[in-house]
């Protein structure tokens, strides 16, 4: 019998963020992760680094009870390409194109460019979410396209949608955990002798540089104006032209300038490398970063050392550093599991994709078991 509980809800389309009430919004956001708030979502369409020409067209879902009050919503693209998600399906693509299908677009649950776990499911009742989800999977039959991807969801999350039929895809990131230090020497004092001495050597041969962190009132717009030198540097020599615009550094500072965590290294007087960081709740999320000179273990004391500096300082729990990486390990990242959901339109598409699943989740578990006990650089992790 259906729940007479449970109101009905009207879900609609929403294609501007701008027309959505950012504190009801941001009442469905309980996890405190910045990336799924109103403030940040919005910056992407406001300064055009989402948007029909970049690729990623928004079509966000909401669902609003009798009243029009909202009860859920679901960050939701249309991608015409599978660039800037983290969790990569171009194999699939490429797969289903040579068999004649047509795989672009398709439909796309994510933060843009951003690959941290949060809710994807915006709403506080089981039911909203499988609502939503059930309207996601509508719209990708209604409208003939292949695929529906929900990139980074929680692990509660991940399973309902498993339940619902969706098919469920496991990686791995690194991140650090705040076993109650007190200082780094805590930290290292955590480690075998031998990662403790490396990362010693690593910080003291870039001792005759100046780290700041720089946050808050104390962000400007030179500080942005490096920031961005940097990564568009680091993008040029790794990827090609950065995600973000420099617009987007600017709007997203003066709306949530007390999230926002920069770590510059100065060489003197002249700042060579920098990196954003992202304060939610517990954890510190490390973002976009870059330099103007190579030099050894730069980035992992801007990235990752400083991160875990400022975590202990500030009683953090967690610095999460980003997507891939297995060189985080030997400095104290470990690995974590993180997830995607999969609705695939066509059956010849999804018996094979289901079957690839299947195996890559076991050899991701083993990936992670292993390394948290042989790989571990800390004492006793066996």
């Amino acid at each position: 019998m259906p729940d007479t509980d449970q109101p009905l809800l009207n879900i609609t389309l929403c294609n501007r963020l701008r027309e959505v009430d950012a504190v009801q919004w941001d009442a469905l956001t309980t996890d405190g992760n910045p990336f799924t708030s109103h403030a940040y979502l919005e910056a992407l369409e406001a300064t055009g680094c989402v948007g029909e020409d970049a690729g990623w067209q928004p079509v966000h879902l909401l669902a609003r009870d009798e009243a029009g009050s909202l009860r859920g919503a679901m960050p939701l693209y249309v991608k015409t390409h599978s660039f800037g998600e983290y969790v990569f399906d171009q194999s699939w693509a490429q797969a289903y194109e040579n068999a004649g299908g047509r795989y672009y677009p398709k439909l796309q649950a994510s933060v843009p460019f951003t690959p941290v776990t949060g809710s994807r499911l915006l709403a506080t009742d089981i039911a909203t979410k499988q609502a939503l989800v059930h309207a996601a999977t509508n719209l990708c039959d209604h409208n003939r396209l292949s695929s529906l991807h929900v990139t980074f969801p929680t692990h509660d999350e991940w399973q309902m949608m498993g339940d619902m039929g969706l098919l469920l895809r496991q990686d791995q990131q690194f991140w650090w955990e705040n076993r109650s230090y007190g200082t780094f020497d805590d930290f290292l004092a955590d480690l075998s002798s031998n990662r403790r001495k490396v990362i010693r050597r690593e910080r003291r041969d870039l001792s005759h540089l100046d780290m700041r962190v720089i946050k808050g009132a104390d962000i400007s717009e030179a500080h942005l104006d490096h920031l961005y030198e940097f990564i568009e540097d680091t993008s040029d020599r790794k990827w090609g032209r950065p995600y973000l615009n420099r617009d987007f550094f600017s709007l997203i500072t003066e709306r949530m300038r007390d999230k926002i965590v920069l770590i510059f290294a100065y060489d003197g007087s002249n700042p060579i490398a920098g990196a954003i960081n992202y304060l939610g709740g517990d954890t510190l999320y490390g973002r976009q970063w870059g330099c103007n000179r190579q030099i050894p273990f730069l980035h992992f004391e801007v990235c990752y050392y400083q991160a875990i500096d400022y975590a202990i300082a500030h009683g953090l729990k967690r610095v999460e550093a980003g997507a891939q990486g297995e060189h985080k390990l030997a400095r104290g990242y470990l690995p974590q599991a993180v997830y995607s959901a999969h609705y695939i339109r066509d059956k010849a598409l999804r018996t094979p994709i289901e079957h690839y699943l299947n195996r890559e989740r076991d050899a991701v578990a083993a990936y992670i078991e292993s390394s948290n006990k042989e790989g571990s650089p800390f004492k006793n992790s066996s």
